[in-house]
């Protein structure tokens, strides 16, 4: 029996390697933030429940849940790392961080109702709180949140070209067929993966913050109150930022492209003059600052592949042009 594995393309054809910049980098740093998010949320479940801080118990179990979706993170960035020269992915595995961005916003959303559900719990039945032990565990964890979220701050905006092959295709119909291979990745590609990660710890430095204001306004008012109704604000909140990533990430998902984007309407103007009109026109997201376009033309003098391709030429993050080319008066049978 026979047994064959996709591999990478042989020599001379082109490859869809359209992982984000600073690949590996991203993926050491939520390895890293994972270790330490497990570290802190043991300590917080333990030091919430002996001392009887909801916030304090709530942003422990929340830190489990994100250190589960980080996971999601640093497992999604090893396999798109992986498989990126894998045939059987047509556009390569950029958009898996996607993916993994789409499920870490869900994990989120499941967070946010776990945390109001509880604080409503125990607005109804308040406890006893130990309030200087626990706002000083709460202390630590904000250190240990604003460290972690230092870690995954991600530097959009700031990228270097750098991110993978730039493949231009002339169709049939066309008068040939042409490849550029360019390292072209746009500038302030946003990596949803990478964001997913940085949510997380984002919502538990708000959580701790909340868990914070909470216990130094019950050990100096009897506000007990204040815990549950912090842990309900900071649910509200959190629920929002997963929102924000489960629009975005589906949207990329989805083919769509970025609100606020004019790389449509930029491609449309460099194409079209006074001999070519542009009838079709496809732009998405293959990974983070990397664009597959399909662009059909009707022209009146339709010119080799290469003198349409000139035309795209700085536009960054076109990674994968695809060309077709009609004549305006069907040439006479």
């Amino acid at each position: 029996m026979n047994h064959s594995h996709a591999s990478a393309p042989a020599s001379g054809q082109h490859d869809h390697m359209f992982l984000g910049d600073g690949h590996r980098r991203n993926e050491k740093r939520v390895w890293l933030v994972i270790a330490l998010t497990a570290a802190m949320m043991l300590i917080e479940i333990v030091a919430g429940t002996i001392y009887g801080s909801m916030a304090l118990v709530a942003d422990g179990w929340h830190m489990s849940t994100h250190a589960a979706a980080m996971l999601i993170a640093a497992l999604a960035y090893g396999y798109a790392r992986r498989h990126a020269r894998d045939t059987r992915f047509s556009f390569g595995t950029g958009k898996l961080g996607d993916l993994a961005g789409f499920a870490s916003a869900i994990v989120l959303a499941l967070v946010s109702l776990m945390i109001g559900w509880q604080s409503l719990v125990r607005l109804a039945d308040p406890v006893a709180i130990q309030f200087n032990e626990a706002i000083g565990i709460a202390v630590v964890g904000l250190a240990v949140n604003l460290a972690s979220a230092w870690l995954l701050k991600d530097d959009a905006g700031h990228h270097h070209h750098g991110g993978g092959h730039r493949h231009d295709h002339g169709d049939a119909h066309t008068q040939g067929h042409g490849h550029d291979h360019h390292r072209h990745a746009g500038h302030g590609a946003r990596d949803n993966n990478l964001r997913s990660a940085y949510m997380h710890v984002l919502a538990d430095a708000l959580t701790s913050v909340l868990a914070i204001v909470a216990l130094v306004l019950g050990r100096s008012y009897g506000w007990h109150w204040a815990d549950p109704v912090m842990g309900i604000v900071g649910a509200l909140v959190i629920a929002n930022w997963s929102w924000g990533l489960v629009r975005d990430a589906g949207g990329a998902l989805l083919d769509k492209t970025p609100a606020g984007s004019d790389l449509a309407d930029n491609i449309r103007s460099a194409m079209e003059d006074a001999d070519t009109q542009v009838t079709d026109l496809h732009v998405w997201q293959v990974g983070p600052g990397h664009h597959a376009v399909i662009v059909s033309l009707l022209a009146d003098h339709p010119q080799p592949p290469s003198g349409y391709k000139s035309r795209l030429a700085h536009l960054a993050g076109l990674s994968h042009v695809t060309i077709e080319v009609e004549p305006a008066t069907p040439s006479p049978a």
